[in-house]
């Protein structure tokens, strides 16, 4: 993943940075990610700046992520982490935030299983369990029943959704929805077409509720154009699933329009991107 989209997502969230580096290993450690010389210098350059977070461009393993911490004495999150941060920040309708809810309670689950398999075959006396394995079966379960709840809970919208959609197509309603990369400027466009007020802001996923207006296209009639949330490279497939009724209206359109920004010089390589995330709806 590119650097600077990592600054840009940092800006977004409200971070202040103090410092960037860039590594090039041709051997992860399996410990710690990153070797113990580097990772001296990164405690220096947190110590200096009383810096309290380090963002990491890449995914960790739970042991990988704690022993970082251990060892700078600084909280650290991961790429995957720093978006989920964004959308939780950024989802305003009730929808929106039972999907950030269910992708964030999706990573937790993941994290729970890796972080915690080196209690999995304790166990206590004879025909008992260790206390370890108890715990974590129960908090594995909590999570379940959660994710489970939040799923049936979007199960229903996203039944609504299509319902909309058929009644849409029952009045013969042409249907365009808006898609491209974060920042593309898709929401800029949406009020434009639709004389609307959507939040358009120069930051990466301004939009994450969809919206739904009727436009008038001389010589055409009536069109429902859709403004979607925005793609972004090695978008995590948990905020995929979770979003899955949202990017619905994706799905169901009749046309996609796909938004570019022009003035990008990756404008190519974001074209890709978007493309592969769309197969993966």
């Amino acid at each position: 993943p590119d650097l600077k989209e990592l600054l840009e997502l940092s800006k977004t969230a409200g971070l202040v940075v103090v410092e960037s580096l860039e590594l090039f290993k041709e051997r992860i450690n399996p410990k710690s990610f990153i070797g113990k010389g580097k990772l001296e210098e990164i405690r220096q350059i947190a110590k200096n700046h009383e810096a309290g977070l380090l963002v990491i461009n890449n995914e960790l393993s739970p042991g990988q992520q704690r022993n970082i911490e251990t060892a700078i004495n600084c909280r650290v999150v991961t790429r995957t982490e720093l978006i989920l941060m964004i959308f939780a920040d950024r989802a305003l309708s009730h929808e929106g935030q039972l999907q950030v809810e269910l992708a964030q309670l999706k990573h937790a689950q993941t994290r729970l299983v890796r972080g915690w398999t080196h209690l999995d075959r304790q166990k206590g006396g004879i025909g008992f369990r260790g206390a370890g394995e108890k715990q974590v079966e129960l908090d594995r379960r909590m999570l379940s029943d959660r994710v489970k709840f939040f799923e049936k809970k979007l199960a229903q919208i996203e039944k609504n959704r299509r319902q909309n959609r058929r009644l849409r197509h029952s009045n013969e309603t042409q249907t365009m929805a808006l898609v491209g990369y974060t920042n593309a400027g898709k929401s800029t466009l949406f009020n434009t077409l639709s004389d609307s007020n959507v939040i358009a802001e120069d930051k990466l996923f301004a939009t994450l509720d969809p919206t739904v207006r009727r436009v008038e296209i001389p010589g055409t009639g009536d069109i429902a154009v859709s403004d979607t949330v925005g793609f972004i490279s090695h978008l995590p497939t948990l905020l995929i699933d979770s979003f899955r009724a949202t990017l619905e209206e994706v799905v169901g359109a009749d046309l996609l329009l796909h938004v570019v920004d022009a003035s990008d010089v990756n404008w190519r390589d974001k074209i890709q991107q978007v493309n592969l995330s769309l197969i993966h709806i």
